[in-house]
């Protein structure tokens, strides 16, 4: 017999702890490529840090709060167990994390607005009404497709692009090679939400909730997954190029057995189950791609 989690742990379980690191990658990435140019500003790294992580958290709740009202998470969901789910958490109780969730993320825009000006203030906007209408809504992101696109842009180039931005107001908008490297981690974020799509097919379809994976099926699913893993690990060799210095970034190719191992999950992989590890190991692929780049581009030459 298995005792219950801790409201502690189902709030912590909620948060999605595997893709948290969905937002913590783009921002050290483009703290990185910054430092090349100057010394490292930590209070608004820190800030930046603490916006990408209350968006994420909070586009999750809000999922949670929106998929249960929709009818979009039922209890023949394979996924890990989650707030609302478990009964224990109350929709009221979780509608209020998502405010003050997202109240956090714009008083910390607010202090960067201070260094960045209006596009600070654009891009915190639109990020937070994406993470809003990510599931709020039967036009929203997730329930029309559209989720992926947004997913590999704003937790790819935009995150990246932010950062770097924020770390050198006065030099202006970041060059080529920022954009380039932050589809990197936006692919791999990408190839998360393909894997819990993948997993989450047959329910989702039963719900109207017209994923990728609904609308064109789990092969797309599979080679989504696949492309989008292998070609994050090309990105940093074509930032290289575009750049004319930062090889170091090529470290990144050390973690192909890593990919490989996580793509044979998921084209083996049919049930909750089976799919559920494919998403600790990517993102704790995405963890160890955003590690290796962010030390090891500053040292290419």
């Amino acid at each position: 017999m298995t005792s219950e989690p801790s409201l502690w742990k189902l709030w912590w379980v909620t948060t999605r702890p595997k893709t948290l690191f969905a937002a913590l990658v783009p921002v050290a990435m483009g703290g990185a490529m910054a430092l090349v140019h100057a010394p490292l500003h930590l209070p608004v790294f820190l800030a930046t840090l603490g916006v990408a992580l209350s968006i994420q958290i909070g586009t999750n709740f809000c999922n949670d709060v929106f998929d249960r009202k929709q009818g979009a998470d039922t209890e023949k969901r394979q996924g890990p167990l989650r707030g609302l789910h478990s009964g224990r958490i109350s929709p009221r109780a979780m509608m209020m994390a998502t405010i003050l969730t997202f109240s956090l993320a714009a008083f910390l825009s607010a202090t960067l607005f201070l260094r960045g000006g209006m596009p600070v203030f654009w891009l915190a906007f639109v990020s937070i009404l994406c993470g809003v209408f990510y599931t709020a809504g039967r036009f929203s992101l997730a329930y029309t497709g559209l989720a992926d696109v947004f997913v590999v842009v704003f937790f790819g180039p935009v995150a990246v692009a932010g950062t770097y931005f924020l770390q050198l107001p006065g030099v202006g908008w970041p060059p080529p090679e920022v954009y380039v490297a932050g589809l990197g981690p936006g692919l791999i974020a990408t190839a998360l939400l393909s894997v819990n799509n993948l997993r989450d097919v047959d329910e989702d379809r039963g719900t109207g909730k017209k994923t990728l994976a609904v609308r064109f099926g789990r092969s797309f699913s599979r080679w989504e997954y696949r492309l989008c893993m292998l070609a994050a690990l090309v990105v940093p060799g074509v930032a290289a190029l575009v750049s004319g210095r930062g090889w170091g970034g090529l470290s990144v190719l050390i973690l192909l057995p890593w990919i490989l191992k996580a793509v044979h999950r998921v084209e083996t992989g049919t049930t909750g189950a089976e799919l559920n590890p494919a998403l600790g190991i990517t993102g704790l692929t995405l963890l160890r791609y955003g590690l290796l780049f962010s030390l090891t581009w500053p040292l290419g030459s």
